[in-house]
């Protein structure tokens, strides 16, 4: 990969109204460090983001683009390095005029791909920002399984998963007295 900075800062006032304005983002290796201390991750490469950003109307934009990159996690049961290869399509729709609801009157939106209009578009945040949604939430290793835990005081009988069902009693109970008619 590469060092040398890029401009991933987009100023809305000069994007061109009449064609779409198109990119490509490739992040130096200390933005890929930074976004994966950022995102609580191991690591990141080969993040590539392109796309195309156009105007909308005569204030909005609309931005679209593909999201694709390595990384890797600690698995949540071994810690082992997990890899995952992330290959997502994005779209955001930039408001000029975009209210948020007051929160009486606050429910889910039909499009959560709005949101207002920023004087500057940042498109390395854009991508951290897809780049978090679109992470396992719980990585796991190739065979990696989660065991029960037991735990009891000193002299107690431990509880296990299958004690705390109570209605798997009643349930063979109940097969046990259909069984006996």
């Amino acid at each position: 990969m590469h060092d040398e900075p890029q401009n991933h800062i987009l100023r809305v006032a000069t994007l061109p109204t009449r064609k779409p304005h198109r990119f490509r983002l490739r992040p130096t290796d200390a933005e890929l460090r930074r976004m994966a201390q950022d995102l609580k991750i191991t690591s990141i490469s080969g993040l590539v983001f392109e796309g195309d950003i156009r105007a909308e109307g005569r204030e909005d934009f609309r931005l679209e683009g593909k999201l694709k990159a390595v990384v890797e996690q600690p698995c949540v049961v071994t810690l082992a390095p997990v890899k995952t290869r992330i290959d997502t399509r994005l779209h955001r729709k930039y408001i000029a005029r975009f209210t948020t609801p007051m929160a009486d009157e606050a429910e889910m939106p039909e499009d959560d791909t709005q949101e207002p209009l920023p004087e500057v578009i940042d498109l390395l945040a854009v991508a951290s920002e897809e780049l978090a949604l679109s992470l396992p939430l719980y990585p796991r290793a190739e065979g990696a399984e989660l065991g029960e835990a037991v735990f009891a005081p000193p002299g107690a009988e431990p509880l296990k998963d299958a004690d705390l069902r109570p209605f798997a009693g009643l349930q063979a109970l109940k097969d046990k007295l259909k069984d006996g008619n």
